[in-house]
């Protein structure tokens, strides 16, 4: 492979909190060098001016639907939303039919996701059989097949028994139990978060508490266990005071939150729009700003999508029948660039880290995260001054479940590179 050489970007360093002017040498799929001044000489050239290199996303939370679900999402179509959205990696979670609670489907998501050599693919593989939190599901088996996590996501593992074996079983190899902190039995039927709000609204509630009474028992088994535990989509403030306290007491404890959860809240509602619907539900105005606070002083690690795509159909039903979820892969990085950066409430390189280089660092992907020498060729360009508009056409998801559809939004990923290979749109 030829050496391509990016010049005049602006790279971001998230190791030094700095973005820099400087070139960008790439060879046989590795960043070899970046400095103020290449001098080029039988080099490709990439003409970066006037764009911003930020390394290669790495989302911790996805549902590609695939096996089983295909007609809202596959494989194909949500690795090249993600590319399309500057995500080089992601995780995907275990809630498709067949779940993927054994080795053999874990290898066929590694095997379809090599074959489409876009974003790289990393199983979540099931805690529980069936994700019916009864009986372990081999997790060993699954590591060793290419998982690099476990979750029952959609269900909290309810018996404290199975949970307390899964984080010690997990402490052999260094496997992460993620938990979805929800007790169903204060949520059952519940549609938007428990407040004066929704009430008026007449949606039926899900109350805080199903949240931090789940993290407050995971987080005592960790304590238990010395395991491995990381709390997806947290949405309340109450939850930042448990993390908080966890980390304090030296416990392995991480946490993510969604951009749904950073940018919208429970006010949406009153439009009744059934993409607003997630899980869990967006909460109060000062929960959302609590998140937002908590995730820059990093208790809350890192910024995950949660991105659940779903049929027309499915999604354009009711409120009371829609099912949970929105997509977020092609134009979560613009959004989140606007609404936080832009609006001065944090910085780029701060974002880049919780999008990038932290969660590539929880899930061990040695060589992404950073645009440094001896890292992966892994980063994206982003031109901040283009508008895109959230339509079929700048869509490559299967999908098109968001309140943001039809919408202007300033920024565009202007091409990816990963491991060399440059994606351009």
């Amino acid at each position: 492979m030829s050496k391509i050489l990016f010049k005049n970007g602006e790279v971001v360093n998230t190791a030094r909190n700095t973005v820099d002017k400087a070139d960008v040498l790439v060879e046989n799929g590795l960043i070899i060098d970046v400095a103020p001044s290449i001098e080029s000489r039988d080099f490709e050239i990439v003409d970066c001016r006037g764009l911003l290199l930020v390394p290669g996303l790495v989302d911790m939370h996805a549902h590609l639907r695939e096996p089983g679900e295909e007609y809202k999402e596959d494989i194909r179509t949500g690795t090249t939303a993600a590319i399309h959205g500057g995500f080089v990696a992601v995780l995907s979670m275990p809630n498709t039919n067949p779940p993927s609670d054994t080795r053999s489907v874990v290898e066929y998501i590694v095997r379809r996701s090599k074959e489409e050599e876009k974003a790289d693919v990393l199983p979540c593989g099931a805690i529980t059989k069936g994700r019916k939190g009864e009986e372990l599901a081999e997790l060993g088996d699954m590591m060793e097949g290419g998982a690099v996590a476990f979750s029952d996501d959609g269900n909290w593992v309810q018996s404290s028994g199975v949970m307390r074996r899964a984080l010690e079983y997990t402490k052999f190899f260094g496997g992460i139990i993620i938990s979805h902190p929800e007790d169903k039995t204060l949520t059952y039927r519940g549609l938007a978060n428990e407040s004066p709000l929704t009430i008026k609204l007449g949606l039926r509630g899900m109350p805080v508490e199903a949240e931090t009474i789940a993290i407050f028992r995971d987080i005592e088994l960790v304590r238990l266990t010395r395991g491995r535990l990381h709390l997806a989509h947290v949405s309340a403030k109450e939850s930042i005071n448990l993390i908080k306290r966890a980390k304090e007491a030296g416990l392995n404890v991480t946490a993510e939150v969604t951009p749904h959860h950073l940018v919208f809240d429970e006010e949406v509602l009153i439009s009744y729009d059934p993409n607003y619907k997630v899980n869990p539900p967006l909460r109060t105005r000062e929960d959302r700003e609590a998140i937002l606070s908590a995730l820059k002083e990093g208790i809350i690690d890192v910024v995950a999508t949660d991105h659940a795509p779903h049929a027309d159909f499915e999604k354009m039903d009711e409120f009371n029948a829609a099912p949970f979820g929105m997509i977020w892969l092609d134009f979560a990085f613009s959004v989140l660039y606007n609404e936080l950066v832009r609006s001065g409430k944090m910085d780029l390189p701060a974002l880049a880290k919780v999008m990038s280089t932290k969660p590539a660092e929880l899930l061990g992907l040695k060589g992404l995260g950073a645009i440094s020498k001896g890292y992966r060729a892994s980063f994206f360009a982003y031109n901040p001054n283009v508008e895109i508009i959230v339509n079929r056409e700048f869509l490559k998801s299967r999908a098109f479940n968001t309140p943001l559809y039809g919408k202007t939004l300033k920024g565009r990923v202007e091409w990816a590179l990963k491991d060399g290979r440059i994606y351009r749109f």
